[in-house]
């Protein structure tokens, strides 16, 4: 698989087989994560292993489609605005290196908002000032969505003299 071919491909799964994800694996695709870009090499990442009774205080709608596997992954406090700005950006690709790591194994992974919420944000135990970039249900896709057309990348560029 090339890397526009995994990135073609990969989808956020929504529904998930209930089959385990080898703990050596997970770590193998964070680990290819955090060589993400960022700023000053900042490394502003943080993971929460989310078990199962705080995945039922997130209460999440469809439970992450039952995914085996769940966590948060965080982005730490800055002292600027400028710098949070960097850490989130940081950690946002971060996370679609995750994504892209996993999907290459045959892994999909379900990106949520949800711990984004001050409610859930308590539930997590996130410090004032870190963002929650994102919570994953992670595990082997029952259902792998059709692609969703995209807009002609020639109609988002702009010249500037």
């Amino acid at each position: 698989m090339t890397i526009i071919d995994a990135i073609k491909e990969r989808r956020n799964i929504k529904k998930f087989k209930p089959d385990m994800i080898s703990e050596k694996d997970l770590l193998v695709w964070l680990e290819a994560a955090s060589y993400a870009p960022n700023h000053r090499m900042t490394e502003p990442w943080e993971i929460l292993m989310i078990g199962p009774e705080t995945r039922a205080k997130l209460n999440h709608k469809t439970d992450f489609g039952g995914a085996p596997v769940v966590l948060a992954v965080l982005s730490k406090s800055a002292s600027t605005p400028l710098e949070r700005d960097e850490n989130v950006m940081a950690v946002s690709c971060f996370v679609q290196n995750f994504m892209l790591a996993a999907h290459e194994a045959g892994v999909g992974v379900f990106w949520s908002s949800i711990g984004a919420s001050p409610q859930n944000r308590k539930v997590l135990g996130v410090a004032d000032g870190d963002d929650v970039v994102g919570v994953l249900g992670i595990g082997y896709p029952e259902e792998v969505p059709e692609v969703k057309p995209r807009t002609p990348i020639s109609t988002k560029i702009s010249h500037l003299s």
